[in-house]
């Protein structure tokens, strides 16, 4: 086993510190965060680390060791020594006081907590759980990961990525080529798509296993750092292996040995520029180097499975066409539209109060008569007396308040009531880019259709065959036993 195991691969069953953890606030807002079990950065906060967001303040302290998908209560914390002097400062003076004098020197300050100023180790108080405000701390995965990675580009969403991970048929143990890296979002699923094991388990294994790995390119330099630094904290180093390339003028080589990859996925401005080095034999553009024996980044004992991801029309137009050219067949594009689907009862009344689902209006003719006949009765009242009756609101009482609001949760269930219904988004706010999928097929040669056939004789009968001695004509296994489902038809 890896001395550091991937959080991604390996949560747990519940949040450890200096392990990558997922608050979710609510529904596409999430922070990711490293529990720290000490405040190393020295904030100032009395409680240790403190994760502030809109819904108040989480020391780690009350995170760790929870079980994952717990809910999570915010706390107050202690602000008072923040804003202290730097290291290696004089300790604040007291302001003397009047009766002692102009000419005395004043004293350093020797009680610490007067002053909120730290000199020295500080001992961390126990956090006290404030009036409001919750969340839930999740466990890391490729979608919660995609949902609040730090954006360097544009993102690969989980619809997408499920879906070109299918189709590239990532398996583990599989060999993927990826180029144009930018977030990481697709490297994490695709490094837990592949997953088979760490390096380090293939040799004490009982049965010798192939190691899934991730072959990722970048050839910005700072997104490049950025996510090689994320491979590392989240313990995927052994599994991804990030290098800084243009892959449209280098190739995929690393460090001149092929990836031997089963699918690639190119998220590129031109893809068509790296197709011709995705090839099995030399190009004709490159048959002028002659120095260097020509070695292929696929597969040659296998087909190959790729992805392109483009955001126009015209660069599908263009990949499709040097695809053709290159021998890629299969080729087929598609789009993904994500759409969600609201799901809800929805009640009517007009007895329950102004609550979220429900419609004020009548839910029965019974309901509607009631109704019409105190307003009715008030608007006789009036007319007669000439004021405003005080008997209905004092009788009826509050609807919304906490009393009437339990004693429906509780005894009537309202939340099993209603109609349940579900409802699309009006319209698709969200366009991804367009997939263009293709196979490359393994290259077949004239040894291998020999080895084929010799392995697996094939009979074919032709219409010039002549018959034999006996008068028939030589069968093949095919004809034989449709012969025989006929004969037994006809029986």
């Amino acid at each position: 086993m890896a001395e550091k195991t991937s959080p991604f691969l390996f949560p747990g069953p519940v949040a450890t510190a200096e392990s990558l953890s997922i608050l979710h606030l609510k529904r596409d807002l999430q922070i990711p965060t490293i529990l720290k079990a000490r405040d190393e950065d020295d904030d100032g906060y009395s409680e240790g680390k403190v994760v502030n967001t809109r819904f108040g303040s989480f020391p780690h302290s009350t995170l760790i060791g929870l079980p994952w998908g717990s809910q999570v209560r915010a706390s107050k914390v202690d602000t008072g020594s923040r804003g202290r002097r730097g290291k290696g400062q004089e300790k604040k003076r007291k302001r003397e006081e009047p009766d002692n004098g102009p000419n005395k020197v004043p004293k350093l300050e020797e009680d610490a907590e007067d002053t909120g100023m730290l000199t020295g180790a500080r001992e961390e108080k126990e956090a006290v759980v404030a009036s409001s405000g919750f969340i839930h701390i999740l466990p890391p995965t490729p979608e919660n990961w995609t949902s609040s990675l730090p954006h360097r580009t544009q993102v690969v969403y989980t619809p997408d990525y499920s879906y070109i991970l299918h189709r590239l048929r990532a398996r583990p143990g599989t060999s993927i080529i990826e180029a144009g890296a930018g977030s990481g979002s697709f490297t994490h699923a695709s490094a837990r798509a592949v997953y088979s094991g760490y390096p380090a388990e293939a040799g004490i294994a009982p049965k010798r296993r192939k190691i899934g790995k991730v072959w990722s390119f970048e050839f910005h330099e700072q997104r490049h750092e950025k996510l090689e630094k994320e491979i590392q904290d989240h313990g995927l180093e052994d599994i991804v292996q990030i290098t800084h390339r243009d892959v449209c003028e280098e190739g995929f080589l690393v460090n001149g040995e092929s990836p031997n990859a089963e699918a690639v996925f190119l998220d590129l401005p031109a893809p068509w520029l790296a197709l011709p080095h995705l090839s099995r034999s030399q190009q004709s553009k490159d048959e002028t180097n002659d120095s260097k024996p020509f070695i292929s980044p696929l597969s040659p004992s296998s087909p190959v499975q790729i992805c392109t991801f483009s955001p126009c029309i015209e660069q599908v137009q263009r990949t499709v066409s040097v695809m053709r050219n290159l021998g890629w067949v299969d080729i087929e594009m598609v789009e993904l539209s994500q759409k969600r689907f609201e799901i809800r009862r929805e009640r009517i009344g007009i007895d329950n109060g102004a609550q979220r689902g429900l419609q004020s209006v009548p839910a029965s003719v019974e309901e509607s008569v009631a109704r019409l006949k105190e307003v009715e009765g008030t608007f006789k009242a009036f007319h007669e007396s000439g004021d405003k009756p005080e008997v209905s609101r004092k009788d009826k009482g509050n609807p919304n308040n906490r009393d009437k609001i339990l004693e429906s949760l509780v005894e009537k269930k309202v939340y099993k009531e209603g109609k349940l219904v579900h409802r699309t988004e009006p319209e698709v706010k969200t366009h991804t880019s367009y997939l263009v999928f293709a196979v490359l097929p393994q290259e077949w040669t004239a040894e291998d259709e020999a080895k084929a056939r010799q392995k697996w004789e094939v009979l074919i009968r032709r219409e010039d065959e002549k018959p034999d001695a006996s008068g028939e004509v030589a069968m093949s296994k095919r004809q034989m036993k449709k012969a025989a489902r006929q004969a037994q038809k006809d029986k």
